[in-house]
């Protein structure tokens, strides 16, 4: 687990500025599609880079070329730089206006080198890079993007940015990041020309469920009562580093037809019962686990969503089990519950979750113990943001939120990459879920090593 002692060090935050398109864009209201609009989407998340010197764009300032590249790219993207508001029954939609994206110049009397871990996951010191202007976080009326350039004393940089997750998921930021980048390098547009298409993913006429969405029934205990909701008065942030050797061996001891599984699907189920047994819940309760799923691609080519769609198309598949058997099965049991939660993911499944939201008035979701979230955001391509820097050294979303965890790509000191884990719990919880995962992971270790 990182260290969460802050490094201090000043930071001069210059006034935030609102950043409109360079040219004018069309003055029209968009909806959002039914799966944006999802009351579990309505918050804004924060992403977090990391930039060395570069001796090549000596004379360059990357507060300036990603200011006037950001602009350039707004132009195309201009919904970004509209406000939303909401119509009946609670359905978003943007005032595509060019009223802007807020952006704050920084500098910071430190070096990368000083900074150390300190810019990974759980990020202490994500408020001196990512300021919050008072009153610019809400999801009515507010601007959609914030980007805070801190210049470093070495010639580094860190690039922070936050967004609303209504307006696109991992991957279509990354997209719109990589026409930034094109941007600030002379492009004249961008390689990949954004597409709106919301509509896409609307509920049907009439809509009609047809799959189980578990993981917005309410949570019950094993009596019947509701759970109560997590008090996020005693949280604290860790981060926790899965290494390829850890992976070699945790997949050692699993079963043979599941040898082959993915690094998501075996990290996943190794988190997931080592969260449970910190927890300490009652034995006979259910647990959730939610697996974020990408709808983009050739496996789902029959949703026909299009190259340069930036939308939200991702659903979070769910599978339960008694704390009892996962707590006391082997790592197999939960990876075999990962996957059978991947494998609900298809057009379908897609359909259906619109439909539900549309029918149910978009219900939030629940917010228990009981529950876990994870996406895996190793390969959205957040990694490839180049501005003529070069690709940052660390690239990710810079904390866990609540009971959802956003894994990252990450080197260790032998210049291998892993994988980073952020995980949010009490910080008794904390404590004994590092435990857990030091004897899983250890015991396995040292086992392959004889």
């Amino acid at each position: 687990m990182d260290s969460l002692c802050p490094l201090l060090f000043p930071v001069n935050q210059f006034e935030p500025e609102l950043i409109t398109p360079a040219k004018p864009t069309p003055i029209e209201t968009k909806q959002l599609s039914d799966i944006d609009d999802q009351d579990g989407l309505r918050f804004h998340f924060p992403v977090i880079m990391s930039y060395k010197n570069n001796p090549s764009m000596k004379g360059n300032d990357p507060v300036v070329v990603i200011r006037e590249a950001l602009s350039r790219a707004l132009v195309y993207y201009y919904p970004l730089a509209g406000r939303l508001r909401e119509g009946p029954n609670r359905k978003l939609m943007v005032e595509c206006n060019g009223e802007g994206v807020l952006f704050i110049e920084a500098n910071a009397d430190v070096t990368l080198e000083q900074l150390g871990d300190r810019i990974l996951p759980p990020c202490p010191v994500l408020e001196e890079f990512l300021f919050n202007p008072p009153g610019s976080d809400g999801i009515l009326g507010c601007p959609l993007l914030l980007v805070q350039v801190t210049r470093l004393t070495c010639g580094g940089f860190v690039f922070g940015l936050r967004i609303n997750h209504t307006m696109c998921d991992a991957v279509g930021l990354a997209q719109f990041l990589n026409a930034i980048g094109e941007m600030a390098q002379g492009a004249d547009s961008p390689s990949i020309p954004p597409v709106w298409a919301r509509e896409l993913l609307n509920a049907r006429d009439p809509p009609t469920i047809t799959r189980p969405h578990y993981e917005y029934d309410q949570l019950l205990d094993s009596q019947g009562s509701f759970i109560a909701a997590i008090d996020q008065s005693n949280m604290v942030q860790g981060s926790f580093y899965f290494s390829p050797q850890q992976i070699r061996a945790l997949r050692k001891h699993l079963p043979t037809h599941l040898s082959t599984c993915s690094s998501f699907e075996l990290i996943t189920a190794c988190v997931w019962k080592c969260r449970t047994l910190s927890l300490r819940l009652n034995p006979k309760d259910t647990v959730r686990i939610s697996c974020a799923v990408n709808a983009r691609g050739k496996r789902f080519n029959d949703l026909c969503l299009p190259w340069g769609f930036y939308g939200n198309a991702f659903a979070i598949p769910t599978v339960v089990s008694t704390v009892e058997l996962l707590c006391a099965s082997p790592l197999g049991y939960g990876v075999e519950l990962v996957r059978k939660s991947k494998a609900q993911m298809d057009k379908e499944y897609m359909q259906s979750l619109a439909d539900f939201f549309v029918i149910r008035g978009r219900p939030p979701l629940p917010m228990g113990w009981n529950v876990f979230i994870v996406s895996d955001n190793r390969h959205t391509g957040l990694g490839e943001f180049d501005v003529g820097w070069g690709k940052p050294l660390f690239a990710g979303l810079a904390r866990a939120v609540s009971m959802i965890s956003f894994y990252v790509r990450d080197k260790n000191q032998e210049e291998e990459f892993g994988t980073l884990v952020p995980i949010c719990l009490p910080s008794t919880c904390l404590e004994r879920f590092e435990e857990e995962l030091k004897k899983m992971t250890l015991e396995h270790v040292e086992e392959i090593s004889k």
